[in-house]
């Protein structure tokens, strides 16, 4: 009888901790809904700009490592200094056995940010090991309809994360004071003027990779004042034809900063093609650079676009 009462008492504390700290909970990433017990001890994200919200979050402490960072070149000095000993599982896409090896519970990663679409690892291979997946908002474009890109997608990521690790106050006051820092930062953009037509270059001479509907950058751009010219291709990140870059004359061209190839070269081989001498922003020198980890959905997509709306500003005095 003492047995049972004692047992009934355990039950319901465990109960009651388990409210109190406010698990389970159960949160959407793109199609699937994800059911948490308890916070991830030994998490693994992927890719910079993934990274870079758990460090948001100081959540270094329920991390087992990172992954695909070096083999891009994408690690900065502040990033480095905030991982401390972390290890770096995989320097681009991490296997199914590199992530059991580290014991991984989470895997933060998403679609073509560490995952493709019928690729070893996903949610499904992953799931038979205990290890829960949670998808970048901005990437479910690759397996589902999404709304056009915002920075809604960001915040999405950010506020579920809090609720994933039990950190949900720190996640709201971020996002409100990002949410601030924005308002403030296109303040004073202009209202009914003629938004300033804007390409997006990553990567690739014979044929650039750009961001079209979907990608991140179309939201930053937007939020500063702008329009992407590719914001009529149905995908996030994707290779486009340099004819139609060229017919749509865009007035400012992102350069997406990372890789073995500079930004400055970049912009030389824009600047010294006889083919683009007739577009504005290479014949005005409208170039502006954003390192990747601004660029893809993150904190510093804050300072992105502040770097964007003073520059679209400056492009039209």
């Amino acid at each position: 009888m003492r047995f049972t009462i004692a047992l009934s008492a355990f039950i319901a504390l465990s109960a009651s901790t388990a409210l109190a700290s406010g698990f389970p909970v159960t949160v959407k990433s793109c199609d699937r809904e994800v059911t948490f017990e308890e916070a991830p001890k030994r998490a693994i994200s992927q890719d910079v700009n993934l990274t870079d919200m758990m460090l948001a979050l100081d959540l270094t402490g329920s991390m087992a490592g990172i992954s695909g960072i070096s083999g891009w070149y994408k690690m900065d000095a502040e990033m480095k200094a905030k991982l401390g000993d972390l290890p770096e599982i995989a320097p681009q896409y991490p296997t199914k056995e590199v992530l059991l090896e580290a014991d991984a519970d989470l895997f933060f990663a998403g679609w073509n940010y560490g995952m493709k679409v019928g690729g070893e690892v996903t949610p499904e291979t992953l799931e038979p090991f205990g290890i829960k997946v949670y998808e970048l908002t901005e990437s479910c474009i690759h397996i589902m309809k999404k709304d056009k890109s915002s920075m809604e997608d960001m915040y999405t990521d950010i506020l579920n994360l809090g609720r994933i690790f039990g950190v949900s106050e720190k996640a709201e006051a971020l996002v409100a004071g990002y949410r601030k820092q924005i308002a403030e930062a296109t303040a004073s953009v202009p209202e009914g003027t003629q938004p300033l037509k804007v390409f997006v270059y990553d990567s690739g001479e014979e044929k650039p990779f750009t961001a079209g509907r979907f990608g991140m950058p179309t939201a930053l751009i937007e939020a500063a004042g702008g329009v992407n010219i590719m914001e009529d291709v149905e995908t996030s990140w994707t290779e486009v034809g340099w004819e139609p870059v060229i017919e749509r004359n865009p007035e400012v061209v992102v350069i997406v900063d990372y890789g073995e190839v500079t930004a400055e070269q970049k912009i030389a081989y824009m600047r010294d093609n006889p083919a683009f001498k007739d577009i504005p922003a290479v014949k005005n020198n409208r170039f502006v650079v954003l390192p990747y980890v601004e660029a893809t959905p993150g904190p510093r997509n804050i300072n992105a676009v502040k770097t964007l709306a003073d520059a679209f500003q400056r492009s039209t005095q």
